[in-house]
């Protein structure tokens, strides 16, 4: 059905997109001292469903244009991830060590707002990416469940190392995502 250098491709690029979403549930981890299961769970939930449907908006957006940008769309696509990955890498260097410990003094609770907003922040990449799979003519709903799954377990993860190891740099997997991103667009560029 699909070939194994498209699987590859949707694996990585939902990895890398997962970060974000990651690194959120992390520094919730951090905050969590009641509740930690359901907090874990619910936030996975979000994150990850949003991971999963924003590709599907970007893709089918992207038929909208497909047809006035067509003889553009390889460099579209591949700039979509090359941007994704250098926005990423800038916010992973943003990052100042004070703006992560702040998440330790708040108050832990996930209201539906903050689950909202969050879950919205961390897929804008997502969006992106389902425009590049429309605009390098690839099918979107295998990468999106992939993406989707793939957050969800990465959100979990992330929060459940912010519970066991309160202090860690974060800026080194978002550094990483924006890199695998990169040589994404790079792969891209030359096929």
């Amino acid at each position: 059905m699909y070939d194994l250098s498209y699987i590859i491709d949707c694996f990585v690029i939902a990895v890398a997109l997962s970060i974000d979403a990651a690194i959120v549930s992390f520094s919730q981890g951090l905050i969590f001292q009641k509740g930690k299961w359901f907090a874990a769970i619910v936030l996975a939930f979000f994150v990850g469903f949003f991971q999963f449907f924003m590709p599907f908006i970007g893709w089918f957006g992207a038929n909208f244009v497909h047809s006035y940008i067509e003889s553009a769309a390889k460099w579209i696509g591949v700039s979509i991830f090359l941007l994704l990955g250098i926005k990423i890498i800038i916010e992973a260097l943003k990052t100042s060590d004070s703006e992560e410990c702040e998440c330790k003094q708040s108050d832990a609770k996930l209201s539906l707002h903050f689950l909202i907003a969050v879950s919205i922040a961390t897929s804008i990449d997502a969006l992106g990416a389902g425009v590049s799979f429309n605009l390098l003519n690839k099918a979107i709903l295998f990468p999106a469940i992939l993406i989707g799954i793939i957050t969800f377990i990465n959100s979990l993860i992330g929060f459940w190392c912010g519970c066991c190891f309160k202090k860690a740099n974060s800026k080194i997997p978002q550094f990483c995502a924006g890199i695998i991103l990169i040589l994404l667009a790079i792969k891209n560029f030359y096929l």
